[in-house]
């Protein structure tokens, strides 16, 4: 209710600067928040393998319901401001349960993580908006400008997280903490045996394509949990974080009062039932139903990033300690991938733009069904997470901005549909893994990513078709006036 009122404060002449730090101290919350929530989530199924994937189908199902019931109700109630701090806290019971990992503490965990999700995304998005508007009358910026201006370094932050979550793990994960540790001499020859041992597993025979949940024979030193001790320092250390975050918003960000003058949130034009009503009624253009393959695509290819990738390739074969290391690799690439993707489109067009992101998925797709992962090869993981966070990139930018351009007027329902089979995906993706093996996942994913770009090839053949009819029709249309 206390954003909705009216603002009676006169801006001064730092107000531009007091706009700016709300805007740094918002990204840096989140930064802080999601390197908790990154660093936790890239390691569950390595470190959970009988409920870490199903933990995470339980966070994308209910952020499902979260993005549809929750936003404009708990926003309506709290206001932007504390509805990001109250759903800060509800991804805390998240990093709690890894004191006391069981399928039924990690699973409820991941469902206030999900409910938590869908009024917090509404909440910041709704903040930049409203705050864009008062900056603009100051600075005599466009409001449109500055929105984007605003989201662009807020998402500086937000992908920052994933490069500190998970130096973080590895940091500790490849520490000795709770581990038995003698200093005789008599203990030198044992490791040097172990390590012997150690050199002589075929990981390939196990690791990657040949991956199953539930066979013995994947078992190896790689895969052996880290110990509780580590795993409790890596839950309060990201507890921690969670606190400094739900802090920074309490303490340091304005409330939007200061800024909405009587402006209604964003949540309250379409919400609840209704929100979904219009977002099921959008699947009747067919341009809505060409796109839900490739977005359909980008949740499954994300899980399979987070759960196979992390556990299958990178855990089994080079380590789980090794996780972290290997996802910053991944997160810098991907960051720094969508603002060169778009320049290359303003230069090339969209679609040859997206047929390069489509060739190197089916390198990537390829070589992961070829490749027998061993240890030595580390530079191999590095580069296809790499590769995997330039493709990522530029499906997920490309598309979200196409969901955008072909639904003009309708971008609320069409964004909502985004949310909603994107979420899908990961949690089809995330509740299968436990009884798929790997190459199974591979082939489905190379399946969604054929039926994928098939759909979006045909929305750019049906533009360019509607393009040439336009321009024939205009001087036809003038001759016919002359």
């Amino acid at each position: 209710m206390a954003d909705r009122a009216r603002s009676t404060v006169v801006f001064g002449t730092n107000e531009k600067w007091r706009m700016n730090r709300n805007i740094l101290v918002l990204g840096g919350a989140f930064m802080l928040m999601f390197t908790a929530f990154h660093g936790a989530a890239n390691l569950q199924s390595s470190v959970h393998p009988e409920s870490g994937t199903q933990t995470l189908a339980a966070v994308y199902g209910s952020l499902i319901l979260s993005n549809i019931l929750l936003p404009a109700l708990v926003i309506r109630w709290l206001g932007c401001k504390r509805a990001i701090c109250v759903s800060f806290l509800a991804y805390m019971p998240f990093i709690l349960a890894q004191f006391y990992p069981r399928i039924y503490t990690l699973v409820p965990a991941g469902m206030m993580v999900g409910f938590g999700g869908g009024p917090l995304w509404c909440a910041k998005c709704t903040y930049l908006s409203v705050v864009s508007e008062p900056y603009a009358r100051l600075s005599g910026v466009a409001a449109e400008v500055l929105v984007v201006r605003f989201f662009g370094l807020f998402f500086m932050f937000y992908q920052m997280a994933q490069i500190w979550g998970n130096l973080i793990s590895s940091a500790i994960l490849s520490s000795d903490l709770g581990e038995d540790v003698s200093y005789l001499n008599e203990t030198l020859a044992p490791s040097a045996q172990a390590l012997a041992n150690l050199s002589a597993v075929d990981f390939g025979a196990t690791c990657g394509v040949n991956f199953c949940h539930g066979d013995a024979g994947h078992v190896n030193s790689n895969l052996v949990p880290p110990s509780p001790l580590k795993m409790q320092l890596l839950a309060g250390v990201y507890l921690a974080c969670i606190a400094g975050a739900a802090a920074l918003v309490a303490l340091g960000v304005d409330p939007l009062t200061r800024y909405s003058a009587g402006r209604k949130c964003s949540g309250d034009s379409v919400s609840g039932l209704r929100l979904l009503a219009v977002t099921l009624r959008q699947l009747r253009h067919r341009y809505q139903l060409l796109l839900l393959p490739v977005i359909g695509y980008i949740g499954a290819e994300q899980a399979f990033m987070a759960a196979d990738f992390t556990q299958a390739f990178v855990g089994c074969a080079y380590g789980i300690s090794n996780i972290g290391y290997v996802m910053i690799c991944f997160g810098v690439v991907n960051a720094a991938a969508a603002p060169v993707a778009g320049a290359l489109v303003k230069m090339t067009g969209r679609f040859p733009v997206m047929v390069a992101a489509l060739l190197l998925n089916l390198c990537l797709l390829s070589a992961l069904l070829v490749w027998r992962p061993e240890p030595a090869q580390w530079l191999v993981f590095y580069a296809l997470a790499a590769a995997w966070g330039a493709a990522d990139a530029v499906w997920l930018v490309q598309v979200n901005a196409l969901s955008g351009i072909l639904f003009p007027g309708n971008e609320e329902a069409a964004y909502s549909n985004f949310r909603l089979w994107e979420a899908t995906g990961s949690v089809l993706s995330y509740a299968s893994a436990p009884y798929l093996c790997v190459s199974t996942r591979l082939y489905i994913l190379l399946g969604l990513l054929l039926a994928g770009f098939a759909g979006y090839s045909t929305i750019e053949l049906m533009e360019r078709r509607e393009r040439k009819n336009r321009e024939t029709t205009v001087p036809e249309q003038e001759t016919m006036m002359k």
